[in-house]
């Protein structure tokens, strides 16, 4: 069984620092569920493998869970789970 994911383009509230470094804090979905970001582990240019597009990705820590959140351009996005490894 082929295994789906999506992009799914979700708000991002986020600290910037005095020189300009951004730290994610929550992730809000379109339903209004809110995840905070526990720890912010990495971050590089890179691209979705799963879902396409790309940016800025930063590997965090969500309820004890590696996630990828990606910044492309203005919008934000992670690779939606439905089903996807």
């Amino acid at each position: 069984m082929e295994m789906q994911c999506r992009k799914a383009y979700v708000s991002v509230n986020l600290d910037v620092d005095e020189e300009g470094t951004i730290r994610p804090r929550f992730i809000r979905w379109r339903n209004g569920r809110i995840f905070e970001i526990d720890e912010l582990r990495y971050k590089c240019r890179a691209t979705s493998k799963k879902v396409g597009g790309g940016g800025i990705r930063y590997t965090v820590m969500i309820h004890g869970k590696e996630a990828y959140l990606f910044h492309e351009g203005d919008k934000w996005f992670v690779e939606a789970k439905e089903g996807c490894s």
